[in-house]
């Protein structure tokens, strides 16, 4: 990922805390495009980052900036894959890591932050109920929070998934990017990040279409999309077992829905059964074990070909956001 330094926030490449993240695989899906009848399918597969998941970029950014910085006590609210990343990074840059995530997250993201080393609370309910509980227990003058846009370098650190398309594009970038969203940072980042490739002069003004997925059960993004809304009203009693899609409000919601409409993208809910079925597709036709996230974005794009909004000849990009085996309570 530090391949891309001068678009990065650190000043001194001595502050770099990195694992290795970045420059994942963007795999060529030939037989499950073939399946489904599109030409150019392309998998961006994010488990092959170090903790297993896409979030160890914004947690490399974040987390060296704050070291350039002196900061050595952070704290986060996750459903998991951020507490993973957060702690990791944290270890390696020597700090201390306050981990709140909710009590059915799972062994796995749990046992994972303690060997880290990481402080870790369970609570009852979902990430914004875990974010209420770092707030009344870390005082921001000792802890720093690393919670999703409440700090600016995580956003920093996912672009480079927008860049790394274009890289691996020889130049180019794809039509259409599928991308199941949480609290929306990478897609917000990609975003970002080609505005950024614009202004250097490398690409014009034609974006990818983004395309923003969530899970009935918690789809506040697709339902203020439908609604024409700037905002994102709260989604009550959020269900589902994609544990990063249950977010019931996004910080970013705003800035999200922006880049959907600005790149004549969609926001698209799917069914619980629809994406597990997706896992299993995607696991035999392309030999991923994609996280449940990963099957929500191949099951947005099923809906999207039964809509007809692709074509069978756009370059289509998938995100799978990260790696099946710590979801095995929930697969």
């Amino acid at each position: 990922m530090w391949r891309y330094g001068p678009f990065l926030p650190v000043r001194d490449i001595a502050h770099i805390i990195s694992l290795g993240e970045g420059w994942t695989p963007l795999l060529p899906a030939r037989r499950l495009g073939n399946h489904l009848g599109v030409h150019r399918l392309f998998v961006k597969d994010e488990a092959a980052n170090p903790t297993g998941s896409f979030k160890a970029r914004g947690m490399s950014a974040a987390i060296s900036k704050a070291h350039e910085y002196g900061i050595n006590k952070f704290c986060v609210p996750t459903a998991g894959n951020a507490g993973g990343a957060a702690a990791a990074y944290a270890a390696a840059a020597d700090c201390k890591i306050r981990v709140y995530m909710p009590a059915d997250s799972g062994d796995a993201f749990i046992d994972e932050c303690m060997t880290y080393g990481a402080e870790v609370t369970t609570v009852q309910g979902t990430i914004v109920d875990a974010g209420a509980r770092l707030r009344a227990e870390c005082d921001p003058a000792e802890w720093f929070d690393l919670s999703t846009l409440k700090e600016p370098y995580r956003l920093e650190g996912k672009k480079t998934m927008g860049l790394e398309l274009y890289e691996q594009f020889h130049g180019n970038l794809p039509d259409v990017i599928i991308y199941p969203t949480g609290g929306g940072t990478g897609l917000i980042g990609m975003w970002k990040a080609f505005d950024e490739l614009e202004e250097l002069g490398v690409i014009g003004t034609t974006r990818p279409r983004l395309i923003s997925v969530q899970v009935e059960g918690c789809a506040p993004i697709p339902r203020a999309f439908a609604e024409g809304k700037e905002f994102a009203d709260p989604w009550a009693d959020p269900q589902t077992a994609a544990l990063g899609l249950r977010v019931p409000s996004a910080v970013g919601d705003f800035l999200i829905l922006r880049a959907i409409r600005e790149t004549g993208g969609e926001a698209i809910a799917v069914s619980e059964q629809s994406w597990r079925e997706a896992v299993k597709l995607l696991g035999r036709f392309t030999g991923i074990y994609a996280c449940p996230e990963g099957g929500v974005a191949l099951a947005a794009l099923l809906h999207l070909l039964i809509d007809e909004k692709v074509e069978p000849t756009d370059r289509i990009v998938l995100f799978n956001t990260g790696t099946g085996f710590k979801y095995r309570h929930v697969l």
